[in-house]
């Protein structure tokens, strides 16, 4: 059975529909950073959904091919992830999409270190013909954090931030999203799949 992290770890993966504290390792990932309406029809984010997987499929049918990994294991790609935040301003306004910066990344196993990461990028752009160069390996160490499991639009996401904010003040903690602290999304739903009242979304935000 391949290794799929949601279920191993489901404490980072599936958190209660309430907001809990947590504690979040360091983890590294592929990451392109940019910035944009996500929704933009073959704009930034679309593009770099297509590095991240182009790459982290690469890295798994690795076993497949001569370059053979030290440590590898199968495993299920992880899901996609996304840190958020405002071009112009602390608070992220879903009504205006444009002005989103944000990291998109996908999960690396511990396996895979920057030299790997590297074969990746080299052989993905090769095979492929295409430029992998803006994808990165990114460390995110996010430490003490709220999180919640959030059902629906992610135009709806306000009103579980606002629960987020309340439960952190009753706790005597406080949201602490600064550089390089920030939202942060993963994208459990395929929303070409899915209905969108039944999307689900991890959201998590740093706390002091």
């Amino acid at each position: 059975m391949a290794f799929d992290y949601k279920k191993e770890y489901k404490n980072l993966y599936h958190p209660k529909k309430q907001p809990e504290i947590i504690r979040v390792p360091k983890m590294n990932y592929i990451a392109v950073s940019g910035s944009g309406d996500p929704n933009q029809e073959d704009g930034t984010y679309q593009k770099a959904l297509g590095l991240l997987y182009g790459l982290a499929y690469t890295i798994k049918m690795s076993k497949k091919g001569e370059h053979k990994i030290p440590g590898y294991f199968d495993y299920v790609v992880p899901p996609l992830e996304g840190l958020w935040w405002s071009k112009d301003q602390q608070k992220i306004d879903y009504a205006h999409k444009e002005n989103f910066a944000w990291i998109s990344m996908i999960r690396l196993p511990d396996f895979v270190t920057k030299k790997e990461f590297d074969w990746a990028i080299k052989t993905a752009t090769e095979k492929k013909k295409q430029d992998f160069s803006q994808a990165e390996f990114f460390t995110y160490d996010e430490g003490l954090c709220v999180q919640i499991m959030h059902t629906g639009s992610y135009d709806n996401e306000p009103a579980t931030i606002e629960e987020m904010h309340q439960f952190v003040k009753k706790e005597n903690y406080q949201i602490d999203i600064q550089n390089p602290r920030y939202h942060h999304e993963i994208y459990l739903s395929d929303p070409r799949r899915t209905k969108t009242e039944r999307l689900k979304t991890v959201i998590r935000f740093p706390i002091k």
